[in-house]
């Protein structure tokens, strides 16, 4: 496996969201998480993704589990700033308050049973603080040996040049991929003039550019994506339009729709790290190998081509849920 840097972190060119183990994709199965972790350690995955929100809490507890005892070889990231309640995990709020942030990383650090977090983000900007509050609790965090790297995630380039102001961002976490191209709106080029290295999460479109989902009863009955507006109705078979697109590609490629999305992104630029979240093996392997796929220049202008910017039908989240991204 193929390194990339952000900013000066260096990490597997693949990372592995593990969000699904716990929590919005339907039911988990903790033995083969575990495995799936077994074995991207194994094909040389070594960057790692959770969130205190996944579960909630959970998320963290199970990727502490997989990786305490292999610390020396993995970057293990985190975030805060999504608000949840153990008890009643509907309700949610953001937070960007300095003394929030120190006590949602004593308990990340906690659950994950580790001394300091690789890279920690801000999961959302919060609209009620000022950014240089959040990100200057954050750099103390730093300053402790409780954390070694900064990020953002769904941060606007107007909030990221007031956070690298306050102390160096190392990562922005955004969603990018064929399907969802917002970063190519001034964001990327922004992490490029900062240095900010860009972490793409939802690469396979929330596993639609896989091929492998033909009809919203594909989803359990609590899976977010049936709330999500590119899963539903009209929007949904305009979509699948687009990923069959894909899918005729990858075959005259040779690979996988989702090895060939994945390819693409890797394509758009060396300091971008994509994380697909899975939590099968077989998923797992089959991802890993885009980084194998090369595409030439008329591969790509093939792909644009088909499956240009903005084609996507439906905005990527519910109304209330966009409301919070690129603060």
């Amino acid at each position: 496996m193929e390194h990339r840097k952000l900013r000066d972190l260096e990490v597997s060119a693949l990372g592995l969201g593990c969000m699904g183990m716990s929590e919005f994709y339907g039911q988990g199965d903790e033995r083969e998480s575990l495995a799936t972790i077994d074995r991207a350690l194994e094909l040389g995955i070594t960057f790692f993704d959770t969130a205190d929100m996944y579960g909630p809490f959970k998320n963290e507890e199970l990727v502490g589990r997989a990786l305490r005892d292999r610390r020396d070889r993995v970057v293990i990231a985190t975030k805060f700033g999504i608000v949840r309640d153990a008890n009643d995990p509907t309700i949610r709020g953001i937070s960007g308050r300095p003394e929030y942030v120190r006590k949602a990383c004593e308990g990340s650090l906690r659950r994950l049973g580790i001394d300091t977090i690789d890279l920690y983000y801000q999961h959302r900007v919060d609209p009620t603080v000022p950014i240089e509050e959040t990100v200057g609790a954050m750099a103390e965090l730093v300053k402790e040996g409780k954390v070694r790297h900064l990020g953002l995630s769904e941060a606007a380039p107007a909030t990221l040049r007031r956070a690298s102001a306050v102390h160096p961002i190392t990562a922005l976490q955004t969603e990018y991929s064929l399907w969802s191209r917002d970063p190519e709106d001034g964001i990327l080029d922004t992490c490029r003039e900062l240095g900010i290295g860009f972490v793409a999460y939802s690469p396979l479109g929330r596993g639609f550019l896989t091929g492998q989902i033909k009809s919203e009863n594909d989803f359990a009955p609590d899976d977010f994506r049936r709330m999500s507006p590119r899963f539903q109705g009209e929007n949904f078979r305009r979509n699948l339009d687009l990923v069959e697109s894909v899918q005729a590609m990858a075959a005259e490629k040779g690979c996988t729709p989702a090895q060939l999305a994945l390819a693409w992104l890797l394509a758009q630029g060396k300091d971008i790290v994509p994380i697909p979240g899975t939590k099968h093996v077989r998923t797992l392997e089959e991802n890993a190998a885009a980084v194998d796929v090369r595409l030439t220049k008329d591969d790509l202008a093939h792909i644009e081509a088909v499956f240009p910017k903005g084609a996507a039908a439906g905005e990527r989240y519910p109304a209330a849920a966009m409301s919070s991204v690129n603060g």
